[in-house]
């Protein structure tokens, strides 16, 4: 009981504590999306900008409903049994749980491609620079690098689809930590250390009604 008293205090501590602190959202730019379900979070990416044309990365073609006008795509990092084999959080068995917070796992990208997103409490948009967006770019090619490309899983939808992805999951490397560690590489305002939704969530600023 105790470890788990620590661990939710210091993932407390560590989501209060940002990085680039002085971060402020520019006049123009790119606009992404932080979404959450309220456990998990994803960044929300134009599917073509000046910067990176997803189209040559996570390809239409690879879903079931290929042929629909989709704007943007929703990218996240998770553990690859969790993600292969919990579609809803009910379906989380005690065995996986235990596993991935004592051992982890390998990881996966998920990528759900969307039609014109409207913001919401849980799609919050975030403007950032070109040079910014850039960055998170990278990171996310960097996820990917030492993969097999050509490996695609089925997603819970006709709309989204799992890739191969670098990283081991475990209790201190999480989703959320992933989207804020993408977030702060670009120079982003961004919680130190994040294992909650919550904590990522933290730093984007609501949308106003």
């Amino acid at each position: 009981m105790a470890v788990v008293i620590l661990f939710l205090l210091a993932a407390w501590i560590g989501a209060a504590i940002p990085r680039n602190a002085d971060w402020t959202e520019p006049d123009s730019g790119v606009t992404i999306m932080v979404e959450t379900n309220g456990i998990h979070t994803a960044l929300v990416l134009p599917l073509v900008t000046p910067e990176k044309d997803w189209r040559t990365v996570f390809p239409a073609t690879d879903l079931p409903a290929s042929r629909r006008d989709y704007t943007h795509i929703s990218v996240s990092w998770g553990e690859r049994e969790v993600f292969l084999n919990t579609p809803t959080w009910s379906d989380l068995s005690p065995l996986t749980a235990l596993r991935v917070a004592t051992i982890g796992g390998d990881s996966l990208l998920h990528v759900a491609h969307y039609v014109r997103p409207a913001p919401s409490d849980t799609a919050r948009p975030l403007r950032i620079t070109s040079r910014e967006y850039a960055a998170i770019v990278k990171q996310i090619e960097a996820a990917m690098q030492g993969t097999k490309r050509s490996a695609v899983y089925p997603g819970y939808t006709d709309y989204d689809v799992f890739y191969d992805a670098a990283g081991r999951y475990d209790i201190t490397n999480t989703c959320n930590q992933w989207t804020s560690d993408t977030l702060a590489a670009a120079g982003v305002k961004a919680g130190w250390w994040t294992p909650f939704a919550g904590g990522v969530m933290k730093w984007v600023p609501k949308v106003r009604e």
